[in-house]
Order: structure tokens, then C-alpha cells, then sequence
């Protein structure tokens, strides 16, 4: 009877362990979080970086 008890509470672990109910919102929260960090990180970098990019789309978009 001893070795169903230990046969049920491993099988009750295997279980919870394949659980990955809540896995998939707590992986984009964190990913998320690091995105929003690396733009804190590098905001003025990235600033400068699209103004760039849109000064060089309109000086060609006057020219077409």
C-alpha cells in the first residue's frame, strides 16, 4: 500500500511539473521588461538614431 502512495505522489509531481499554465505570461512580462530597459538604457542613442533615419526618408522623398 506504501509503494501506491509514493507511485500517486510521483505521478502528482510529473504533473505539476508539465504545468506550464502561467509559463507563457510570465516569459512576455519578463521580456517586455528587458526591452523597456534597454530602451531607458539607450533612449538617447535611439532618439538620435530615428532622427536620422527620418531626416534621410525625407531628403530622398523631396527628391523622387
Amino acid at each position: 500500500m506504501n509503494t501506491l502512495k509514493n507511485l500517486g505522489k510521483k505521478l502528482q509531481l510529473v504533473r505539476f511539473l508539465k504545468e506550464e499554465d502561467g509559463a507563457g505570461v510570465v516569459e512576455v512580462i519578463l521580456i517586455l521588461v528587458v526591452i523597456i530597459g534597454l530602451v531607458l538604457i539607450f533612449k538617447e542613442q535611439l532618439s538620435d538614431l530615428v532622427d536620422k533615419i527620418f531626416s534621410k526618408i525625407q531628403r530622398n522623398a523631396n527628391s523622387v
